[in-house]
């Protein structure tokens, strides 16, 4: 069983590898929901993320497929995240359609890169200055992984975060996504050599072409991205070159 802990502040029991299964008595730990799949991607299930209470305080850590599993979802596991908007200097948004290997949300379309901060020195952080570092950190990580950015053409200083979405939605019958979203704007020129394991697809949309997209019936989006898009996005999207700033560091979470 791939779970590890450390120890919270906001309880009187301290959560550890001995007390997890105390403290979530009815957590999902089995196997059965990965039979059939993507061998690499299964593999990628057993990476550890950092589990957080509804304030994005780490309480302790889970595999991304205890994470992952609707039957421990239902039960309040939540779970660190960001999500990734990468704009070309004609100010357009690099999409990915994710690969059909994908576990959860495969098929789908979506924003440039999603994924998790993992427990790791450089990527967790108990206040918000040091999560934002760690998630920036995980965002190089995972464009060189998943898209094959290379980590100098996307460098820390230049990546902007402007809040955090805490959002619940289901893949399918057993999969799904609770999480604390850190939003991440990047402005790049970046060379792409996608992992077929992670993507099928990507392509550069205006706001204009982006709108177009979302009336086609044939193609699928994450809930997460529709939840972004039609909240904030295209204000954020309108800003990008001269108002940016007053959306930046948000300290509230924003709730969906």
């Amino acid at each position: 069983m791939s779970v590890t802990t450390t120890e919270t502040q906001t309880r009187s029991v301290p959560i550890t590898a001995e007390t997890i299964l105390s403290l979530f008595p009815d957590i999902d730990t089995s196997g059965e929901a990965l039979e059939g799949h993507d061998e690499e991607q299964i593999r990628l299930m057993d990476e550890v993320c950092i589990v957080t209470d509804e304030n994005d305080t780490p309480i302790g850590t889970a595999s991304k497929k205890l994470c992952h599993l609707m039957t421990n979802i239902d039960k309040g596991l939540l779970h660190r995240a960001f999500s990734v908007f990468l704009f070309n200097d004609k100010n357009e948004l690099l999409l990915q359609q994710r690969a059909s290997e994908k576990i959860t949300f495969p098929d789908m379309w979506t924003n440039t890169c999603c994924s998790h901060p993992l427990h790791m020195a450089s990527e967790t952080g108990s206040n918000l200055e040091d999560s934002v570092l760690g998630v920036k950190n995980a965002a190089r990580r995972k464009l060189e992984h998943e898209l094959g950015i290379k980590k100098e053409q996307v460098p820390l200083e230049d990546f902007h975060f402007l809040t955090r979405i805490h959002y619940k939605a289901p893949s399918d019958g057993k999969w799904g996504e609770h999480e604390i979203d850190y939003i991440l704007f990047i402005k790049a020129n970046v060379d792409l050599n996608p992992s077929p394991n992670e993507v099928q697809d990507v392509q550069y949309v205006s706001a204009e072409k982006l709108k177009q997209l979302f009336e086609d019936p044939s193609l699928k989006f994450t809930p997460w991205f529709k939840l972004i898009c039609n909240s904030m996005l295209f204000e954020w999207w309108a800003n990008l070159d001269t108002g940016l700033d007053k959306y930046k560091n948000e300290q509230e979470i924003r709730r969906m």
